[in-house]
């Protein structure tokens, strides 16, 4: 579950309840701005302590699962999204291909930048799990590979230092 699976939850079980935003932020001890934030998936962030005081209020009960491996296509989302500022898009191959090598084609360097910097944390590890079962490379080589090139593209991400 994320922000905005929790958002619209919230929402749902709001509504069914017959509850405003204001009676739900008074009940959960969370501001209505931060319920109106959630509901509308403009949520940055919202802790665990306070998601678990908002669920235990709307009586919503979070399941812990293994990984689900079944979410094909990654490599081909994250190369999408890497190219949509160029005029030439990166394949998910190239992608894979790159990850895995940790050699970057000249002409995709500025995608595999905006992947580095942009794409959200989430996509570019399913991404490198996706690379890594293609090309059967260890993840943490794949990891490497990131880790210099963000240190090479003077990556603004904290998650990279």
């Amino acid at each position: 579950m994320n922000l905005l699976d929790l958002g619209l939850l919230t929402r749902n079980r709001r509504t069914e309840l017959g509850l405003s935003q204001a009676q739900l932020a008074s009940m959960s001890g969370l501001s209505r701005t931060t319920i109106n934030l959630l509901e509308n998936g403009s949520l940055n962030d919202l802790g665990m302590a306070k998601a678990a005081d908002l669920m235990n209020v709307l009586g919503i009960e979070m399941q812990l699962n293994a990984p689900i491996r079944k979410k094909p296509h990654a490599l081909l989302m994250a190369s999408r999204s890497a190219s949509v500022s160029y005029r030439e898009s990166m394949s998910a191959k190239e992608l894979a291909s790159a990850l895995a090598s940790g050699s970057i084609p000249p002409s995709r360097i500025s995608h595999m930048a905006t992947l580095i910097d942009e794409l959200p944390i989430s996509m570019v590890v399913r991404a490198v799990e996706e690379a890594s079962a293609l090309a059967k490379v260890a993840p943490k080589k794949i990891w490497s590979h990131i880790q210099q090139w963000a240190h090479e593209f003077h990556s603004p991400r904290n998650v990279w230092n």
